[in-house]
């Protein structure tokens, strides 16, 4: 009897132990209190490019500036009230998922594109479309190149663990073409590569060619083509399993966007705060609850128009600088197609 009663016993605890190991797996894997970890930490963990300008790049003193970097400081703006209650982390292309899934950080907001394979196979979710973009083609100058269909036969600089490897050899295969792959794992090295002439051409995501092509010692030596390859639609990443982060992450970027199409900046938001029309009370705070809904407060959206700017106004002071066309990303109601769904 004892003995039975032993057995017993072990084999209850090694099930207690056996659910308790997998409770700890799934909290892991669909952790569900983002917010309130970060309001107890009182900043957010922002996962960023490495350098990369135009979207992050970090001073001699450590201080951080670009679109991607000022969209995680709207998110500290909508949460604290405060855009410096930020924590950024620097991330390789081919870590920046795995960071984010081990909860080292709690945004990632580093040009990455939104694919249905990441979310699926990382289990993340990418809320919303913050920069429409396309993979394109750098040479130099003197190749006298104008078209991408005349780069056959080339040798291509390219980084590894990225969307850039399957578009690269999907167009070269579908055009009938030729080339040499070049990879590398990290941006610097492809950089480095292209510029040393270890390959005749650099082909990244357009923003980015644009952005590198100001770090060369000649910028005018590099031609970026017109040719677009893929659709990279750009977009902050969350974790699965947290809804009421991702709609935080989600709402921060179209409320900036929605500011944009109301005219509000960070210039007259004073002055929205007293208007009287519907559409810019509801986003400003001063007519229903939606903060709330948010677990935010009233003004949130009024706090990232305030401290960071909309839409236009981070987009301009960012990515404006680098002489890139905003194309796809200016408003729907301005040739594009940035379009944000009305707060109501």
């Amino acid at each position: 009897m004892l003995k039975r009663t032993f057995q017993t016993g072990l084999a209850l605890g090694l099930v207690v132990a056996a659910a308790i190991a997998a409770a700890a797996i799934t909290y892991e894997r669909y952790d569900t209190k983002t917010l309130k970890r970060t309001i107890r930490r009182d900043a957010v963990l922002c996962g960023v490019n490495k350098g990369l300008p135009g979207f992050a790049t970090p001073d001699d003193k450590g201080n951080w500036s670009g679109f991607d970097v000022d969209f995680c400081r709207a998110v500290a703006a909508a949460i604290f009230n405060d855009p410096a209650k930020v924590k950024f982390l620097a991330l390789d292309a081919n870590e920046r998922f795995k960071e984010l899934q081990s909860r080292k950080v709690d945004i990632l907001s580093r040009n990455s594109t939104w694919s249905m394979s990441r979310e699926t196979g990382y289990e993340l979710y990418f809320p919303a479309v913050a920069y429409y973009d396309g993979q394109g083609f750098m040479v130099p100058a003197s190749r006298k190149v104008d078209t991408a269909v005349e780069l056959d036969g080339s040798k291509v600089c390219v980084q590894d663990g990225t969307t850039t490897l399957l578009n690269l050899a999907d167009y070269f295969r579908a055009n009938n073409m030729k080339y040499t792959e070049v990879k590398f794992g990290k941006l610097d090295e492809v950089v480095a590569a292209y510029k040393d002439g270890r390959c005749d051409i650099f082909t990244a995501d357009a923003s980015q060619l644009y952005a590198l092509r100001q770090t060369m010692g000649k910028p005018a030596d590099h031609t970026i083509l017109p040719d677009l390859i893929s659709k990279e639609p750009l977009a902050p990443v969350v974790r699965q399993r947290d809804d009421d982060w991702m709609m935080i992450v989600k709402w921060t970027l179209y409320a900036m966007i929605n500011a944009e199409e109301l005219g509000i900046t960070s210039q007259n938001i004073d002055e929205a705060l007293k208007s009287k029309k519907p559409d810019v009370m509801r986003l400003v705070g001063t007519e229903g609850a939606y903060g709330e809904e948010l677990g935010l407060s009233k003004d949130w959206a009024a706090r990232i128009i305030r401290h960071v700017g909309n839409y236009g106004e981070v987009y301009d002071r960012n990515v404006g600088k680098l002489g890139i066309p905003r194309g796809l990303n200016q408003l729907w109601s301005n040739g594009g197609i940035q379009y944000a769904p009305p707060i109501r």
